[in-house]
C-alpha cells in the first residue's frame, strides 16, 4: 500500500479541514463547558418565563377579587396566592420581568460607559488616566446603599424599573472600566495601533475602531457579570424599600412583602421569589465563567 508524500498529505489535510476563526473556537470551547451551557439554557427558560409566560397564563400580577387569598399551590394557582388575593405565578412572572429589565439595561449602559471610560484612560494615560482612575477609586469607596437610598428618596414613591436601572448603572461601570483600561494599556503599544497613528487616525477613531473592538472578550464577560450584579442589587434595594414600588412589583419587593411568612404554612410566598433571584444570579455567573474560560487569551490561537 503506497504512502502519501508529505506534500500530498498537506494537500489532503487542506481539502478535508477548514480554518476555524477565533469566534468559532470560542464558541466551541464554550459549548464544551457543560455547566455554562446548562446555565445558559436555564437562563433562557427564565427569560421566556418572564416575558412569554404572561401571554399564556390566565392571571396577571394584579389583585383580583375573584381570586381567594392565601391558597396553597394548586393546579389553578401553581405558586399559590397571597393574602391580598393575587396569583403568585402571575406576580412572579411580572416581578422577574421587571428585575430582568433592570439587569439588561444596567448591563448595557454600564458596559458602554465602562468600555469608553476605560479605553480613554488607558489610551491617553498621564493626567487623563490619573483623573479618571481617582474618580473611579472614589466611587468605589462611597457606600453604595447610602447613595442609592439618597437617589431613591429624591425620586420618591414613584420609583420605577428604569429609575432603578439608572441608579445601578451609576456604579455598575467601575469594574468594566478597570478591566478595559488594563487591556488597552497593553494594546496601545501594538504595531496596528502605531500604524493607525501613522495613517493619521484620530484618537477617537483609534479608540472606537481599534482598541474597544480588540477588548471585546473582556467587555462581553463584564456585561454578563453585570446582569448578576444588577439582579442582586435591585433585589436588595427593593427589599429595603428603596427600589421598585407598588403597584408595580419586582423579585425584591415580593420577598420584602412575604418576609413574615418564611417559617409558616405560607412559606412559598417568600421562598419562590428568593429561589428565582438565586437561580438567576447563579446561572449568569456560570455563563460568565464559561465565557471567561472560552475567551482566555492564551487559547485564542487560530487552529486548523
Amino acid at each position: 500500500m503506497s504512502k502519501l508524500t508529505p506534500a500530498a498529505s498537506l494537500e489532503a489535510e487542506a481539502i478535508t479541514s477548514k480554518e476555524r476563526g477565533q469566534w468559532a473556537l470560542i464558541a466551541r470551547r464554550f459549548f464544551r463547558h457543560r455547566m455554562a451551557v446548562a446555565s445558559l439554557i436555564v437562563f433562557v427558560l427564565i427569560v421566556a418565563f418572564a416575558f412569554i409566560g404572561p401571554l399564556l397564563w390566565t392571571w396577571d400580577y394584579k389583585i383580583h377579587p375573584e381570586i381567594p387569598p392565601r391558597v396553597s399551590p394548586s393546579l389553578d394557582h401553581p405558586f399559590g396566592t397571597d393574602q391580598a388575593g393575587r396569583d403568585m405565578l402571575g406576580a412572579a412572572m411580572r416581578a422577574t420581568a421587571q428585575s430582568l429589565k433592570v439587569a439588561f439595561v444596567v448591563a448595557l449602559g454600564s458596559t458602554v460607559i465602562g468600555a469608553i471610560v476605560g479605553a480613554v484612560a488607558g489610551y491617553f494615560r498621564g493626567w487623563v488616566d490619573a483623573v479618571i482612575m481617582r474618580i473611579t477609586d472614589i466611587l468605589f469607596v462611597i457606600p453604595f446603599l447610602a447613595i442609592a437610598a439618597a437617589i431613591a428618596g429624591a425620586i420618591g414613591t414613584g420609583t420605577r424599573w428604569y429609575h432603578m436601572a439608572f441608579i445601578l448603572a451609576i456604579f455598575g461601570w467601575l469594574n468594566t472600566a478597570r478591566a478595559v483600561r488594563a487591556e488597552v494599556l497593553s494594546l496601545r503599544e501594538k504595531e496596528f495601533i502605531e500604524a493607525a497613528r501613522a495613517a493619521g487616525g484620530s484618537s477617537w477613531h483609534i479608540i472606537t475602531k481599534h482598541l474597544i473592538p480588540n477588548t471585546t472578550s473582556v467587555i462581553i464577560v463584564s456585561a454578563t457579570l453585570q446582569i448578576a450584579f444588577a439582579i442582586l442589587a435591585e433585589s436588595t434595594l427593593s427589599f429595603l424599600g428603596l427600589g421598585i414600588q407598588s403597584p408595580d412589583t419586582s423579585l425584591g419587593l415580593l420577598i420584602q412583602a412575604a418576609q413574615g411568612f418564611a417559617f409558616n404554612e405560607f412559606w412559598y410566598l417568600f421562598y419562590i421569589p428568593g429561589a428565582m433571584v438565586i437561580l438567576i444570579a447563579l446561572t449568569v455567573n456560570f455563563v460568565g465563567d464559561g465565557l471567561r474560560d472560552a475567551m482566555d487569551p492564551r487559547q485564542t490561537m487560530v487552529r486548523r
